[in-house]
Parts: C-alpha cells; sequence; structure tokens
C-alpha cells in the first residue's frame, strides 16, 4: 500500500489561502469575533471547574451554570471594591498624563535640536521647530483624546457582554456540539472526525496556554531591562507592555512609546535614558518575534517557526491589526483542520471504505425496485 503522504504543497497552499480568507471575513465581523474569542477564553479557564463540579455529582448544566454564576459573581464583587479607584484614577487622568506627554515632548525637542546643531541643512530647515508645531496640533489636550477612546469602549461594552453568555453554552453543550458535527459525517471518516475535533480543541487551548507563556517571557525580559536601567515600578510597566503586544507590531511600538514617555519625565536631565529604553524595546521585539513567539506560541501550535513570522507578516498585510491578533489561533485550526482532511482524502483505504460503504447503500435502496 501506498505511504499517506496527508500535507502536501496543494493542502498548505490551501490551508494558507483560507487563512487569509477567514481574516478577511472576521475583519468585518469583530463585534461577534471578539466576543467569541474571549468566551473562548473563559472557556478554557472556567473548565476545569466545571469539570470538578461534575465529578461531585452535578450535571453538565448545573454545574456549568454554578460555573458562570461565581465567576460574575467574582467579577461584579471585584469591580465593586475598584469602582471608587478607577473612579478617582479617570478624574486624575488628564492631570496624569499631560505631564508625560510634555516630557515626551521635550525630549523631541533636545533630540531635534540636537540634530540642527550638527547638520546646517536641517538648522536651515527649522526641522525642530516646524515638527513639534505639527505635533502639538496633532496632539492637542489628552483629554480630547481620551473622550473617543471612552466612548468606543463604551459602544463595545454590550457585544462584550456576549462573552460570558457564549462561554455558558459552550461549558454547557460543548460535548453534545461535538456530538452533533460526528453523526454528521459518514461513518468511514468517523474515527478521524473525533480526531479532528479534539485536535481543534488542544490546538485552541494551546495557543491560549502559549499566549499566557509568551506575556510571562515579555514582562520579565522587559522588567529586567526597566530595573537595569533604574526605572521605578518596572514590573508593572512591563506587565502592562507584555499585554499591549498581544497585538502583534503594532502594541509593542505603543508599550515602547509608554516607557519612552516615562523616561523623558522621569529622567529629564538625562535623556539617554530614552534612547536606552528604545534599545531595550528593539532587542526585546526581535526576541519576541524570532525566539519567543516561535517557543510559546508557535512550539503550543506546532508550528515551523518561519511559518510563524511569515504568516504573521501576512495576517497584518491581509487584516490589519485584527489580523494580527487572529491569525495564529485561525491558522492553527485552519491547519489541524486542513491536514486531517489531506490525511484522509489521500488514504486509499479509508477512501475505499466510503466508496463501499455507498455502494451498499444504494443497493439497499434499490434491492425492492428489481422485483
Amino acid at each position: 500500500m501506498e505511504r499517506n503522504k496527508g500535507s502536501g504543497p496543494v493542502v498548505w497552499a490551501a490551508i494558507i489561502a483560507v487563512t487569509c480568507l477567514l481574516l478577511l471575513v472576521f475583519q468585518k465581523m469583530l463585534w461577534l469575533v471578539v466576543p467569541f474569542l474571549l468566551a473562548l477564553i473563559l472557556y478554557y479557564i472556567l473548565y476545569p471547574a466545571t469539570q470538578y463540579l461534575v465529578y461531585r455529582g452535578m450535571s453538565r448544566e448545573v454545574a456549568a451554570g454554578w460555573t458562570i454564576f461565581l465567576f460574575l459573581a467574582l467579577v461584579v464583587a471585584g469591580a465593586v471594591f475598584t469602582a471608587p479607584g478607577i473612579a478617582a484614577y479617570l478624574v486624575d487622568m488628564q492631570a496624569s498624563v499631560e505631564p508625560y506627554i510634555l516630557g515626551g515632548l521635550r525630549l523631541l525637542e533636545r533630540s531635534l535640536q540636537a540634530l540642527e546643531a550638527r547638520w546646517t541643512m536641517l538648522a536651515n530647515a527649522h526641522i525642530a521647530e516646524t515638527a513639534l508645531q505639527k505635533i502639538q496640533n496633532f496632539a492637542g489636550s489628552a483629554a480630547e483624546h481620551i473622550e473617543p477612546v471612552a466612548v468606543g469602549i463604551a459602544a463595545w461594552m454590550p457585544s462584550l457582554l456576549l462573552a460570558p453568555f457564549l462561554a455558558f453554552f459552550f461549558l454547557k453543550d460543548g460535548r453534545r456540539f461535538k456530538r452533533f458535527l460526528a453523526n454528521a459525517v459518514p461513518n468511514a471518516f468517523f474515527e478521524k472526525t473525533l480526531y479532528l475535533l479534539h485536535e481543534v480543541d488542544q490546538t485552541l487551548r494551546a495557543y491560549f496556554t502559549g499566549l499566557m507563556k509568551l506575556t510571562v517571557l515579555d514582562t520579565l525580559t522587559l522588567a529586567a531591562g526597566l530595573w537595569l536601567l533604574g526605572f521605578h515600578g518596572a514590573l508593572a510597566l512591563g506587565f502592562i507592555c507584555a499585554v499591549l503586544a498581544w497585538i502583534p507590531y503594532v502594541g509593542s511600538i505603543l508599550g515602547g512609546l509608554v516607557v519612552v514617555l516615562v523616561a523623558a519625565t522621569d529622567f529629564p536631565d538625562a535623556p539617554q535614558m530614552a534612547y536606552w529604553a528604545v534599545a531595550l524595546f528593539i532587542v526585546a521585539r526581535l526576541l519576541d518575534d524570532f525566539l519567543y513567539m516561535a517557543l510559546t506560541v508557535g512550539k503550543s501550535l506546532h508550528m515551523h517557526p518561519l511559518v510563524t513570522v511569515l504568516m504573521i507578516f501576512a495576517g497584518g498585510a491581509v487584516a490589519g491589526i485584527s489580523g494580527l491578533m487572529l491569525v495564529l489561533p485561525v491558522l492553527g485550526v485552519v491547519m489541524v483542520c486542513g491536514e486531517t482532511i489531506g490525511k484522509v482524502v489521500t488514504d486509499p483505504r479509508l477512501m475505499a471504505r466510503h466508496r463501499h460503504a455507498r455502494a451498499l447503500r444504494r443497493r439497499q435502496a434499490s434491492a425492492d425496485l428489481a422485483l
């Protein structure tokens, strides 16, 4: 019997094409995709608790209900205790943000003036004055930019409330949905279908686990570098930047900008601190893209590091920021489906069983017609 080759170049071309197509579709449905992803994260976090209640004698429906209820109770309790602090922080946000913006502008002004002192052409063009004037006109006050962000978050809140609702039904009816899908395929492919559903579940679980590992590595790397540079609150800054890095490239730029603003404000007489912070983020970005990502998310999804890096670039080119965030989990699921379908289609034994079963069903259906 010929060896089952499974995933060849044709299968991988189809995997990449389907992934890009799904990213384009998901970009138009972010209002549903984002709560769906949050619901998946909640599902994998809360699944052990649901299983524990099931093993204690509860039905799956009751266990899922109690799990979601306790989770929402904890969220509400946390919101009640933290609401006064958050409200006070929002009131003082403008006063706390503007000094860092001014510190960043001062750093930029000193840097441009130093360039003008070395390059006569830049001095004749008044590059420092022109650039600062345009930045100030664009930036305006901090409140003008905080208000649209707050409005955008408020607009997204109704869709985000779908996450616990979807997570409840994932916990309650997840196995029933798997049985529904398994019963819809021909009997010859039943084993492969069960394998496919298991692998998709393991792939998504591995992705979110890898993402948490990546966050820990980024936090430790950035916190260690910032601590060596003498930053206060290095661990908190590192964690904020690591969470922002969930958005590949764009999030890292935002995190680097935050640290540069902090350096320019906390070390006004040492502009080299901001330059060292930029160098640190360049090193962290290189480690993240070419080492950490491959060792955590890429390894969890059993992807080659080259495929991981190239698909991140492809996702950003196809669907922008949403593509950067979604490309790896989507690629992981499509890869599992494509490889499994490729193995089925190229397996002569399975295809022979399927053709034989169809022939038997046709003969059985027409047995009384020959009389």
